[in-house]
């Protein structure tokens, strides 16, 4: 039994790669170069602009030109922040079961809270989540755990009774550190999960629900 489920945003609770997409391939084309393809994107969404500008420009954070590329690429993501973006499917029916049992449900990424806060209320989750915990509210990112000790403290409950959902190796060793229970889910992201040693693997949302 659980308190409280966290879930980490991109590529957990919604489905952001082709907005984070297109705004790496609006980057490109300010620069005079061709699109990148989704599918060839899509695995590095969750990396947030380091990912995208590695695997769209072979930009690192260590590169001179990473900065301004960042803040070109988050200034287009931010003007087309949310029109792709959905849940995934059955995310919807898993928050609702959370719901009607009692339980809480929260936000924990390493997403700025700027962006964060747009995308949470144009999928109207933000009267629903108990707590929204970002990248710029605790001084560290994941897989350090600051941010879910964060949210355990904000929802006042014990990390061992919070289960936490991500779909990249970082969110598990976030949640390990930080006492909470970890799931991977094979819905978003990540690949080679069974590598991760999460508590569970999901294959769909709806499988948690009968773990409630």
């Amino acid at each position: 039994m659980a308190s409280a489920v966290l879930f980490d945003f991109d590529g957990t609770l919604a489905d952001t790669a082709a907005d984070l997409s297109r705004a790496l391939n609006r980057v490109r084309a300010d620069r005079g170069l061709g699109e990148v393809p989704l599918e060839q994107l899509r695995g590095h969404a969750s990396a947030g602009a380091r990912g995208l500008l590695g695997a769209g420009m072979g930009v690192l954070p260590e590169h001179d030109e990473f900065k301004p590329l960042r803040e070109a690429f988050l200034k287009h993501y931010a003007e087309h922040i949310c029109v792709d973006t959905r849940l995934f499917p059955g995310v919807e029916e898993l928050l609702s079961a959370i719901e009607v049992r009692g339980l809480r449900w929260g936000i924990v990424t390493n997403k700025s809270t700027s962006l964060t806060r747009l995308v949470v209320r144009e999928l109207g989750l933000e009267a629903r989540a108990a707590c929204v915990v970002c990248g710029d509210t605790t001084p560290h990112l994941k897989p350090h755990p600051a941010s879910l000790l964060h949210a355990a403290g904000e929802l006042k409950v014990a990390t061992a009774d919070c289960i936490y959902l991500g779909d990249d190796l970082r969110d598990i060793q976030a949640a390990r550190a930080a006492g909470m229970r970890p799931v991977a889910v094979a819905w978003g992201y990540g690949e080679d999960l069974a590598s991760w040693n999460a508590d569970a693997i999901l294959q769909r949302p709806e499988d948690l629900i009968s773990r409630l």
